[in-house]
């Protein structure tokens, strides 16, 4: 059998791609639709790793003189005879990518758009021997790639040369080839969502105006341009006057299916890679997201899953897109939200929805001005999704599958911990309460903690990930005693237990099981847990350390409610 091809975690580049044997799920299907369906400035807003990037540099790899015609031997495209006859490597192309300027100040932000512009600008330097340009054009030119002297290689071109930039390198071209230019522009909203969160939003909004301007409105120059984007800025934020900006976000129908994969596209991967019997895991971990009227996989997810289950067959599912970013916006969320936007995220945590009214044109400085506006930003970086049928620009929103779940989980952990960490006494009320024995204590100030959290609530959720839950917000509450050695599932007796706490000052142990009764009776819960930790004999490893008391604590939780018993404690409520 031949080799298996290779997967492309992280491949941009449609040319790599097609010539070093990796997998490719065929979007070429996006050239004939832009083509059919004509847009002189189309712009398409999708969450980070959905193909966007890659689905550029494969419109570049069709449109640019030069085009290698092999590259699309045998995908859908190669089927559009007519087509490729007339505009498969028919035009010049002008192809940046601004996911790159991303600065601490609007000086390193212009440093970077004239590297990025400069380089782009480098790939045409034929244009110094172009019979068809005058000297004042050709000196025009230099403007665009000339370097500083000062060593550090940096081009030089003035703030005007850089927002004229994109117009008249188009202008060269035009009239070097007699061809009108293909403007490609990749993560276009980055310079902004960094310029916002930095300080000089004003600065880049109003360079990026002049940039994008001359370049998309006034510019006779230009045969058709694509932008891609996170978000759906507001026109009069950069685009303003631009009456040819066609927008296509994941509202839309049209060109759904050339982002993310589909269903049937997830399956034939598996089934190349003799791994079909992992379907219903990928789909429950990486399925849910909703492009137009079709469901969608985050393609990075599914390639990193692929790619582990190839070297280890045995697997559990990661947070793969979780990595790939900070998560910053579901952190914002969570501190902006109030009681009852809390209890609304219980709701979807637990697999429900939420009606909510969207904004689909925002500006940058709008973002994180009110819970609505975040509602809207979740919404449209992917870390929420709709069903149903919206009601006006109200959506039934949820969270699109357990990855998302996950990374909502881990930020409401690290928020918790946070707030918690602000009342030191009241940790070490609890903490000390613990130590001395007194369950009613412990109870009384871990169902105060527990209110005022984002629990997880009753159905849905599979048992065992509740009482992780619980674990966890325990975990993080006990761990505020920097002189306590507290360990999480550790191996002691015949199994592991939940939370082992050794007070090495006082030679004194703790040994906590938590659980989440199917039945919602918190004492047989704690029973139960008490049971398990004699049954288990969870307190060897204690008594091997040295601990010559142990207490041991059985607590039961549900929703916002929990009970704490002691071992030998009896029913005094």
């Amino acid at each position: 059998m031949d080799a298996m091809k290779k997967l492309p975690v992280g491949i941009e580049g449609f040319q790599e791609l097609r010539t070093e044997d990796f997998y490719y799920v065929d979007k070429t299907g996006l050239i004939r639709e832009l083509l059919n369906n004509w847009g002189k400035v189309n712009l398409f807003t999708r969450p980070r790793r959905f193909g966007k990037s890659l689905n550029m540099d494969m419109l570049k790899s069709f449109f640019e003189y030069g085009a290698d015609r092999e590259l699309f031997d045998g995908l859908e495209i190669a089927g559009e005879r007519e087509l490729c006859e007339r505009y498969l490597g028919r035009f010049p192309v002008i192809s940046i990518t601004l996911k790159g300027a991303a600065a601490r100040s609007y000086g390193e932000a212009l440093a970077m758009l004239r590297s990025i512009i400069g380089s782009e600008a480098m790939r045409f330097d034929f244009l110094l021997e172009s019979g068809r340009l005058s000297d004042g054009e050709k000196d025009r030119y230099r403007q665009l790639i000339r370097i500083s002297s000062d060593g550090r290689r940096e081009f030089a071109m003035s703030s005007e040369a850089l927002g004229g930039s994109l117009k008249l390198l188009s202008q060269l071209l035009h009239k070097h080839y007699g061809q009108k230019v293909i403007l490609l522009i990749d993560e276009y909203d980055v310079p902004l969502d960094r310029a916002q969160r930095a300080g000089y939003y004003e600065e880049m909004a109003d360079l990026l105006r002049i940039l994008f301007g001359q370049a998309l409105k006034t510019n006779p120059n230009l045969y058709f341009a694509v932008m891609t984007g996170c978000l759906r800025i507001a026109k009069e934020s950069i685009f303003t006057g631009l009456n040819n900006l066609n927008v296509f976000s994941i509202i839309d129908v049209p060109f759904a299916e050339y982002f993310g994969f589909s269903d049937g596209e997830v399956r034939d991967m598996l089934a190349y890679y003799g791994l079909g019997d992992r379907y219903g895991v990928m789909k429950e971990w990486y399925d849910g997201y909703r492009f137009g009227n079709g469901s969608v996989y985050c393609p990075w997810d599914v390639i990193s899953y692929v790619k582990l289950l190839r070297s280890d067959p045995e697997a559990e599912p990661r947070a793969f897109w979780a990595n790939t970013s900070g998560n910053e916006i579901v952190r914002t969320f969570l501190e902006r939200a109030g009681a009852s936007t809390r209890r609304e995220m219980e709701v979807l945590v637990d697999g429900g929805t939420v009606g909510k009214k969207l904004n689909h044109e925002l500006t940058y400085r709008e973002l994180y001005q009110n819970i609505d506006n975040l509602w809207s930003v979740l919404f449209t970086t992917g870390y929420l999704t709709w069903q149903g049928k919206p009601d006006g620009d109200v959506y039934d929103l949820k969270i699109p599958n357990l990855e998302l779940r996950k990374i909502y989980i881990d930020q409401i952990m690290e928020w918790f911990k946070e707030e918690a960490g602000r009342d030191a006494p009241k940790l070490d009320a609890l903490c000390l309460a613990f130590a001395a024995g007194d369950a009613a204590a412990v109870e009384r100030q871990f169902a105060a903690y527990l209110r005022r959290t984002i629990s997880i609530r009753d159905t849905s959720v599979r048992k065992n990930k509740k009482e992780n839950f619980f674990h966890g917000l325990l975990l993080g509450l006990l761990s505020h005693r920097e002189d306590w050695v507290v360990r999480s599932n550790q191996e002691s007796g015949v199994g592991f237990s939940d939370i082992l706490v050794e007070i090495e000052e006082e030679n004194r142990g703790i040994v906590i099981e938590v659980k989440y009764p199917d039945g919602g009776d918190l004492e047989v819960g704690c029973k139960e847990a008490l049971a398990q930790i004699e049954e288990k004999e969870y307190e060897e490893k204690l008594r091997e350390d040295g601990m010559e008391t142990v207490l041991r604590y059985g607590i039961a939780c549900r929703r916002k409610s929990c009970r704490v018993m002691l071992a030998g404690e009896t029913d005094k409520r």
